[in-house]
């Protein structure tokens, strides 16, 4: 597993290992027991490290939304996950057939679509035109040599994941809590979300179901608009959201993010749905419940 420290990775890992599978971790750094260290920004990974693994598990990348988007961080952006993701699918397809991972769970976002409108889009429909969906384009793309290989390539177009602790809701939840909770612009446009524990059972289920391949939408069953999103968590925070957040607002504080936080996006899961995946928390308001929970406290 590469990205195996991140938010979603270590969450992952955990639910793998629960279920009786071994984690192999790609780290950076001096490895462990456990790990192997790769330098995937000089394309270096002794294939060797991957060989007899059951699935290769690649959710690496740089944070979306930790800086504005300088052409530095662009940069950064870009080059963490195709170097990641080109390493990864070059050492598989180095590796002789019997010794090949037989999957490639390669993250890739819904970004991919760029701004539909009122549009519903499945994973048949083509690339945006915006910043992250060419980023998307060339993130799957250098998953190819894996696919060329012979390796079933899955690749993840994940939405938001929503979780207290996650990148949607963390830095929204203190604002709403003092009652400062605001739509975005009209708040018409539309959310792509899903629930942490829907991604976790989905990745899981692509992991078993090896008759599916190709881009997946990792998105909730019942889309929302950000007025509808905004509502419900206001009314599970039991405060009032009557603000508004206009464009050009966003748009001097976070620069280029706060032109893709405007935009719509109405991906719904078709993969999923036609392979009979079942969502825990398919509508906004039973995720919300879900995610703001009280955290259970550790006894010392």
């Amino acid at each position: 597993m590469a990205g195996a420290s991140g938010f979603l990775g270590v969450r992952l890992a955990e639910r793998l290992r629960a279920g009786g599978h071994d984690i192999h971790r790609l780290v950076r750094h001096p490895a462990g027991v456990g790990e192997s260290t790769w330098t995937p920004s000089q394309g270096r990974l002794d294939p060797a490290v991957l060989a007899g693994a059951d699935a290769v598990i690649n959710l690496a990348g740089a944070n979306i939304g930790a800086h504005r988007w300088t052409t530095r961080y662009k940069n950064v952006l870009r080059a963490s996950r195709v170097d990641t993701t080109d390493t990864l699918a070059r050492a598989i397809a180095k590796l002789p057939e019997t010794e090949r991972p037989r999957t490639l769970l390669q993250a890739s976002a819904v970004g991919w679509y760029g701004d539909t409108g009122d549009h519903e889009v499945t994973e048949e429909a083509p690339a945006g035109a915006t910043f992250l969906a060419d980023i998307c384009r060339v993130w799957e793309a250098a998953a190819r040599p894996a696919e060329d290989a012979g390796a079933r390539v899955v690749l993840l177009r994940t939405a938001p994941v929503l979780d207290r602790q996650g990148s949607l809701l963390k830095p929204l939840l203190p604002l709403f809590k003092l009652g400062g909770g605001a739509k975005i612009g009209g708040g018409r446009q539309w959310m792509a979300w899903i629930a942490l524990t829907d991604w976790l059972r989905a990745a899981e289920f692509l992991l078993q179901r090896t008759d599916l391949a190709g881009p997946v939408n990792l998105v909730s069953a019942v889309q929302c608009t950000n007025e509808q999103f905004t509502r419900a968590l206001a009314a599970k925070l039991r405060r009032p959201a009557l603000l508004s957040v206009p464009g050009p607002v966003l748009d001097l504080a976070l620069g280029e993010l706060g032109g893709e936080a405007q935009r719509s996006q109405r991906a719904i899961p078709g993969v999923l749905r036609n392979a009979g995946f079942s969502w825990t928390y398919p509508d906004i308001e039973s995720a919300l419940a879900a995610a703001l929970q009280p955290q259970p406290t550790v006894s010392r």
